[in-house]
């Protein structure tokens, strides 16, 4: 029994939103709804729980570092706290092109903890509740409230469910299975029940991690040691580059061997995983070690990572052998590999299974189409990792907000960041196991790269209300400057005299026959801006950077190189890829013109003649918001496409 009748309490405070979690879901839609003035208050299962990294100690990754640069471009606050808390940045994929360059960083884990709760305790319309959110309460259709597992009611105008892993989660390794959240955390037990009963369906995925090692018993002297970059790159671009040049910590590689491989095989039956005792679908892009070695035999061994789990800690975590393996097994396993022959487990692998949702219950707003007012962001949604839970919390905070407010509720689409295709593939396609986000995923990623985050959704994130005037007149500088300065090289004709030719064999350069412009110099693999200096006579960066700089109340010569920095940036990659672009941009503007085409929310798909039985089955079940959203949809051929369209325009008419 959770409560008895005579406990229940209403709280009579004037609440906007409540957000259901405060993981990093919960954390950025709360912060979002409270930043656009709404009266906020976030629910968890513990305090203590706030921006918890139960998993991996990093933030970004491929794919990943594009989402929380997005996330700070649209006004979210994950990039701000990593920049605050890392202990080692990485720019991966620097052999390659910018468009799959992504930055990762080792976190400080209790030091994100801390510095995200301290953000949240202090911002204004917003307050910070422990309790376990029981029961969603719904009348016609609408949100109107939760309760509590107390009994106590609290009255609200929209809901953000951000529940993360947290749904009646068990966690598993061996024969062990304890009724528990991540880090043995209070699990929540009974919001599922009400969910159902609002006729949400659900799902049930797993996810893991691996076991935490004290970092005294490993020897390194037998492990390949990982340095971060000399050079930081800050996730957020508010985040002046001089100030996250610190002294970095070191990871660490290893790898396992045969051995590890055979006393996994041999105890295949006591896990978990292939016993039957977990029944929740689990990432396929991150799987356990047993995974691992059972789905690629012919490989005689795995990397395996060495990762700080903070500064004030002697936690190592091992990543790359994530498991749910007896604990005889995983000392077995672990002690298998060089440098941890005498490994000591502070904290036991597991796997942990969740109830989530399937997403294709939700708009591309991330409310639900069936309960208005109620939205949902996260791991929730059937996604994994840190980053995407972010990026779907913002959307969906700033979403609550913008709708209470009787504003126009924003969509990014897949042509405008990352988060755009993250959130239309959960909509859209079904999923049977955690979404996780790859650039690959991305079909303009070109044109979504991190380092242009800002300039595709700053101005959305001003419209909003969540990026400041200064900030915003920033970006507006900057971006005058950058295409007055590749018109210039454009425009800059240089002669094959000495002192050119001898920049160029300098750089193993092919010598000039003829006369060319700076930008075709530039436009060379072994050739950027700032080789070309010696030969640029009328280069004026730094003075033009300087004369912007004086429109801000920080107009240091810190700012100044910020700025010359960032343009410098990205006038090598709009010159280097300016074919590539442009042939992207006019594949966006054929994007453009389905998705602008709404499908109104009245439509009746019955009686479009036509449109075969499955088309009309698929569009009745998704109610896809455009034309575009509607071809996307399995099931949903081109042919029905065209059909459509037609009777749009006689429906128009």
């Amino acid at each position: 029994m959770k409560y008895s009748a005579n406990s229940v309490w209403e709280n009579r405070d004037e609440i906007d939103v409540v957000v259901v979690g405060a993981g990093h879901a919960g954390c950025e839609a709360a912060l979002a709804s409270a930043r656009l003035g709404l009266k906020t208050i976030v629910f968890t299962v513990s305090v203590d729980s706030i921006a918890l990294m139960p998993c991996n100690p990093n933030i970004g990754g491929s794919s990943k570092g594009h989402l929380v640069r997005e996330v700070d471009a649209l006004g979210g606050e994950m990039g701000k706290v990593i920049d605050q808390t890392f202990i080692q940045s990485k720019m991966l994929n620097k052999s390659k092109g910018p468009a799959v360059h992504s930055l990762r960083a080792q976190a400080d884990k209790a030091n994100y903890t801390r510095t995200m709760r301290k953000v949240l305790e202090n911002q204004e319309n917003l307050e910070i509740k422990q309790a376990e959110i029981t029961d969603i309460l719904v009348k016609d259709g609408k949100v109107t409230g939760v309760q509590t597992y107390s009994g106590a009611i609290y009255r609200c105008k929209a809901v953000v469910l951000c529940t993360g892993t947290y749904l009646k989660a068990r966690c598993i390794y061996g024969e062990i299975s304890n009724e528990t959240g991540p880090n043995g955390l209070q699990a929540a037990n009974y919001l599922t029940d009400s969910l159902k009963s609002l006729g949400i369906e659900m799902y049930r995925f797993k996810t893991g991690t691996p076991a935490r090692i004290d970092k005294r018993s490993i020897d390194f002297s037998k492990m390949e040691e990982q340095f971060g970059d000399e050079r930081v790159v800050p996730f957020s671009f508010t985040t002046n580059p001089e100030d996250v040049q610190i002294e970095q910590a070191s990871c660490w590689l290893t790898y396992t061997n045969e051995t590890t491989h055979e006393i996994i095989r041999a105890n295949l039956d006591r896990s978990p995983l292939f016993s039957g005792m977990i029944e929740g679908t689990g990432p396929r892009y991150c799987p356990s070690i047993e995974d691992k070695v059972v789905k690629f035999a012919d490989k005689n061994k795995h990397q395996v990572f060495i990762e700080p789990e903070g500064l004030d800690t002697n936690e190592m975590y091992i990543g790359g052998m994530s498991s749910s393996l007896p604990e005889d097994v995983q000392y077995a396993m672990y002690r298998s590999v060089a440098g941890l022959e005498n490994a000591k487990i502070v904290r036991n692998a597991y796997a942990i299974e969740y109830d989530c949702i399937d997403a294709r219950q939700l708009y591309p707003t991330l409310e639900f189409k069936k309960i208005e007012g109620l939205y949902s962001g996260g791991q929730f949604n059937g996604s994994s990792g840190y980053e995407e839970a972010a990026a779907q919390g913002l959307v969906a905070g700033i979403n609550a907000a913008l709708k209470i407010s009787g504003r126009d509720q924003i969509v990014i689409d897949r042509s405008e960041g990352y988060i755009g295709v993250l959130i239309d593939d959960l909509v859209t396609k079904e999923s049977h196991e955690p979404y996780r986000m790859m650039t690959s995923r991305a079909e303009y990623r070109l044109l979504l790269r991190q380092d242009n985050a800002d300039q595709r959704l700053t101005k959305i994130g001003h419209d909003i209300g969540l990026i400041s005037d200064e900030r915003y007149q920033y970006l507006l500088d900057k971006q005058e400057i950058i295409l007055s300065e590749i018109e210039r090289l454009e425009q800059t004709n240089i002669g094959a005299n000495q002192e050119v030719q001898d920049v160029l064999k300098q750089y193993d350069s092919t010598p000039l026959n003829s006369g060319t412009t700076l930008a075709e110099l530039i436009r060379r693999p072994e050739l950027s801006y700032e080789v070309l200096a010696p030969i640029d006579k009328n280069r004026e960066i730094m003075h033009k950077c300087a004369c912007k700089c004086t429109n801000y109340v920080d107009n240091s010569e810190k700012t100044v190189d910020k700025l010359c920095q960032e343009v410098i940036e990205q006038v090598n990659i709009n010159i280097k890829y300016d074919g590539y672009i442009r042939r992207q941009q006019k594949q966006v503007e054929q994007f453009k013109k389905l998705e602008t085409k709404r499908i109104p929310d009245n439509i009746d798909y019955n009686i479009i003649k036509s449109l075969r039985i499955e088309a009309v089955q698929k569009l009745n079940q998704y109610r896809p918001i455009s034309i575009g959203q509607a071809s996307r949809i399995s099931g949903v051929s081109p042919a029905d496409i065209s059909v459509l369209l037609v009777y749009m325009e006689q429906y128009g008419k």
